[in-house]
Formats: C-alpha cells, sequence, structure tokens
C-alpha cells in the first residue's frame, strides 16, 4: 500500500547507512530523530465532514482516505504528516472511473459550493496538491481510476492515454506496441500523465525523448466553464496554441482527462557512461560544449564536487570506493575530479555516433570512464525520493530546488545560491549540507538541480521556520539573479510569491484573465499558482 506519510510504499525499508550516517554527522552534527505521529492520531484528530458522501460519483468522506489525499510531496507537506500537524483535510475525496465522471463531479461540487483538488500521483513538491484551511468544503479528485490506453496510432506515433495512468503502467501498456514515450522524471514511478502535462515537468532523459511539451500533442480538459478539446495537429498557425495554456496550468484551470502524447519507437540499444573530470569549471565547459554539438544524447548530467562526494558516500560500497579511489588516482586525476553521466538511446548506428562525440569532448577535456558508477546510477536512479524518509526518521530534513538560467550565468548563480543555503540557518548555528548537479542541459543554458540537508529542531514549529528560511534564502537569489524560479517541479504554492517578479504586471494579468475564462467561480485548486488570487 502506498504510504501515507511519505514516498513509495509503506513496506519500503530504506536506511541511511553507515556512509551517509558518518557525511551527515561531520558535516552537521548528529541528529535528532523526532517523534512521528501514528496514522490513528492522525485519522483520530481528523474533523467531521462538511460534505455527504455520493455513492455515484465514487465520493468518500472516510476520514483515513481524506488524510491519504491530504498532502502531496513537498518538504512541508512530509512534516505535517510526520508531526500529525494537518492544518486542513479534505471534506471527501472523489475517484472518478470514467472521464465523464469528471463533468459530473464538477457540476456536483459547484452544487455544493466545494472547490476541487486534481490529485494526481499526489507527487508534488510544491505545495500544488495540499489541502489549506478555507471557508468552501474541499474534494480531492484522486485521478487513479483513469487509467489506461484508448488508442494507439502507431503511424502517427500518437498515444492517447487516461490522466491517471503513472509511467511504468504506460511502459508496460505500450510495451506490446513497440513504443516508448520516454518521459522519465524522478517521480516516474508514482507521477501522472495528468500530473507531467500540469505540472510541465521534465524527465532525466529529456535531453533525447524531450520535455512534457515536447511529448504532449493534445487532450481534453475540463473545466468549470466547459470542456477543452485540443487537436494533435503536428503544428498549426491557427492563432495561439491553447496547448500551451494547460501545460503547466497545476489544475488551476481544470482536471485534464485525456492526453496524447508523442510516442517514438523503442530504441534499439540504450547505454550510460560515467566519466570522471578533472575539475568543475573545465567539466562545464566540456558538457556546454558537448550539448552545444547537438550529438544526440539522452542524458547529459554534471555533479559537482560536494554532490560527487555525497553519492559516493551514500552508495554504501566500501569496497568499490576504494577500488574507486585507486583508479582515479592511477589515472592521475586530481583529488577535485567531478562526475559526469552521460545516456544514449535509440538506432544502432546513431547511438554509437553520439556515443563517440561525448567520448571525444569530454576525453579530450581530461575525462575518463568509470563503467561501475554507470551501472550503479542506471539501478538506482528512481531510488532518490525513498531516501528522504530514511533521512528524516535519522533526524535530518532533505529538500530540493531547481531553477534554469543561461550558460554565462551558470556558475555564479551556483555560487551564490549554495552561498545563500549555506548561512541561512545561522540564527539558529546550524549548518547545511548543499549539493547540486547541472540536471537538464541546453545550448543556451542549464538547470540547476539543488539538494540540501539540514538537521531537524526537538520544535516541529522551529523546524518549519529553518525551512523557510531557507526556502526564501534560495528563491531570492534565483530571482534577483533573473533566473527561472522553477524549471520543472512547477509553481503551486510555495513558489507563486515569486512568480510576478518572472512574468511581470501584464503577464500576470493575462494569467488571471485565463483562470477567470476557464474558472469563473473560483473552484478550482485554490491558492495555487496566482499567490494573490486564492480562488
Amino acid at each position: 500500500m502506498r504510504s501515507w506519510n511519505g514516498w513509495g510504499d509503506e513496506g519500503d525499508t530504506t536506511s541511511l547507512g553507515g556512509g551517509g550516517r558518518k557525511l551527515l554527522e561531520s558535516s552537521l552534527g548528529p541528529g535528532r530523530p523526532p517523534r512521528e505521529a501514528t496514522l490513528a492520531e492522525v485519522v483520530g484528530a481528523v474533523p467531521p465532514s462538511r460534505l455527504e458522501p455520493v455513492e455515484e460519483l465514487h465520493v468518500t468522506t472516510d476520514a483515513e482516505m481524506r488524510v491519504r489525499r491530504a498532502r502531496g510531496q513537498s518538504l512541508p507537506d512530509l512534516a505535517a504528516l510526520r508531526y500529525g500537524r494537518l492544518e486542513a483535510v479534505p471534506d471527501a475525496v472523489a475517484r472518478p472511473v470514467e472521464t465523464s465522471d469528471v463533468r459530473a463531479l464538477i457540476d456536483h461540487a459547484r452544487s455544493v459550493g466545494a472547490r476541487l483538488i486534481p490529485y494526481g500521483g499526489g507527487t508534488s513538491v510544491v505545495g500544488g496538491v495540499s489541502a489549506r484551511p478555507g471557508p468552501d468544503p474541499l474534494i480531492t479528485v484522486d485521478l487513479g481510476g483513469l487509467v489506461g490506453v484508448r488508442n494507439v496510432d502507431g503511424q502517427s506515433g500518437l498515444v492517447s492515454v487516461l490522466a491517471g495512468t503513472t509511467g511504468p503502467a504506460l511502459a508496460t501498456l505500450l510495451a506490446g506496441h513497440g513504443l516508448v514515450i520516454g518521459h522519465e522524471p524522478q517521480s516516474w514511478e508514482l507521477a501522472t500523465v495528468g500530473g507531467w502535462v500540469a505540472a510541465r515537468g521534465s524527465g532525466l532523459k529529456s535531453l533525447g525523448a524531450g520535455r512534457i511539451e515536447q511529448l504532449f500533442a493534445g487532450g481534453t480538459l475540463e473545466a468549470p466553464a466547459g470542456t477543452l478539446a485540443m487537436q494533435p495537429y503536428p503544428a498549426s498557425a491557427a492563432g495561439p496554441d491553447l496547448r500551451q495554456l494547460v501545460l503547466g496550468s497545476e489544475g488551476r484551470l481544470g482536471i485534464l482527462t485525456e492526453a496524447t502524447l508523442r510516442a517514438s519507437p523503442n530504441p534499439e540499444v540504450e547505454g550510460m557512461a560515467a566519466w570522471a573530470l578533472p575539475a568543475w569549471p573545465a567539466a562545464v565547459d566540456a558538457v556546454r560544449q558537448l550539448v552545444q554539438t547537438r550529438p544526440g544524447l539522452s542524458l547529459l548530467r554534471l555533479s559537482t564536487l560536494a554532490e560527487t562526494r555525497t553519492l559516493l558516500a551514500f552508495a554504501e560500497k566500501p569496497a568499490q570506493t576504494r577500488a574507486l579511489g585507486a583508479y582515479i588516482r592511477a589515472r592521475r586525476l586530481p583529488a577535485d575530479w567531478v562526475l559526469v553521466l552521460c545516456g544514449v538511446a535509440g538506432r544502432r548506428r546513431t547511438a554509437k555516433a553520439a556515443a563517440d562525440e561525448a567520448k571525444a569532448v569530454l576525453g579530450g577535456h581530461g575525462g575518463i570512464r568509470l563503467p561501475a558508477l554507470a551501472a550503479a546510477w542506471s539501478k538506482t536512479r528512481f531510488r532518490s525520493p525513498y531516501l528522504r524518509n530514511a533521512l528524516w526518521s535519522a533526524g535530518y530534513a532533505s529538500d530540493t530546488l531547481e531553477t534554469a538560467t543561461d550558460w554565462a550565468h551558470v556558475p555564479g548563480l551556483l555560487a551564490r545560491i549554495e552561498a545563500a543555503l549555506g548561512s541561512a540557518l545561522a540564527p539558529w548555528g546550524e549548518t547545511v549540507h548543499v549539493f547540486t548537479h547541472l540536471s537538464h542541459l541546453y545550448p543556451s543554458g542549464s538547470s540547476l538541480y539543488i539538494t540540501y540537508i539540514f538537521r531537524l529542531a526537538p520544535d516541529p514549529d522551529e523546524t518549519m521556520a529553518r525551512w523557510r528560511a531557507l526556502k526564501a534564502a534560495a528563491s531570492q537569489t534565483i530571482r534577483a539573479d533573473g533566473a527561472t524560479i522553477s524549471h520543472h517541479h512547477g509553481v503551486g504554492v510555495d513558489h507563486a510569491p515569486y512568480l510576478a517578479d518572472e512574468k511581470g504586471p501584464l503577464g500576470m494579468a493575462a494569467l488571471r484573465a485565463v483562470v477567470r475564462t476557464f474558472d469563473p467561480d473560483g473552484m478550482m485548486n485554490p491558492g495555487v499558482l496566482l499567490a494573490d488570487d486564492p480562488g
């Protein structure tokens, strides 16, 4: 069963491990494991619902189900559940099983004065699916019942998918057709197709497969004002593309019930290579040069020195780490070497050409291959979110943030964000462990994906005050630098206060007008996207 207060299944046994614990204790101090609330305690504190169950619409007011759909996967969400401090839970949870149920549910919500929170896979890390206090009843819409492939057009490479379908389920359904979508975000195991589109996400292999806006060809949005049918044209000059309004709308305009995605043939070959490059500045130049040659790679990722060392510490394979160190020294690389991951996928000939180009560029910058690290990363690439559960139980909080900027600003912005995070907890006399990688690279610039770990405080309120200080320090640094507040995590509630700086007054006015058109009564996902417009 899905965990009610963390990532993955309740039976997951991910542990912190000796290497990771030693690293954190040396940099942050010993963790203080918190007292965690039980599910029974949290369910017992749930207030009575302001709504009635409606069997024919698959609407339940069961207290445990309301708790299980009350929050997403942001750090405030995790803290609220683990501490048992839920300020609000939805009054009901709806689980439509047909696309027509969604329209009926919108009509029902309007009749009882309720607001709707589209839940998808519940993987938002920016507060995009969280229940918040308000005067109106809330219905969280669990789209997990809308699963499956409606149609596969192999000739056109178009696949119509119900919005509640997860990445693994979609891969299984398409395997028999010899097709793949290629969108594999870190949340791939739990996130849904509708969530991919609504959050405007990006997958691990986006360099080859494309971001979701390149894969999203059309679909159906059920909005309070009506139905928006988006045809999967290969291209069109018939005015602005309305699909771009739905991408990144985060449930504020309506509920996506079906999406048409652009699929590709299963690759003949897939490969992953890990490289050690001599030092960070040279490595940045190497990956920039490589991505600007557009060789057709599926993935390119560069870790800072701090992240490289953190990955090795958490790998929990001391013998292999020692052997790797000996190999690095024998090849005369400096101690400050950094990790580059490089992936290829596709036809055998083109994949080989891309790998050869990567070898020429990275090798030309003094890089050496590390086959064991490539295999280890490929095997565990979706395990990072599970580690957050173990960190919390050991007394540490872990969170991530990301942005994107042009190559001229990458080094300076990275230094300023890490410095801002590193000093943000000085008022508490605490330190922060910060590490970064360039996760999605483009000819003109790159995203920066930053992880920070800090100790939990004895008092839950202080823990959240520490998180707010860290989040504000990083976000203000990003906006002062003119970078985007989100490359692929979305806006949600956490980033909404910074959106106006990025979009400008006219842009925000346009967004508000769009929201009023699709949702004139303010029924959809209150508080998300527009900070000054709770619905």
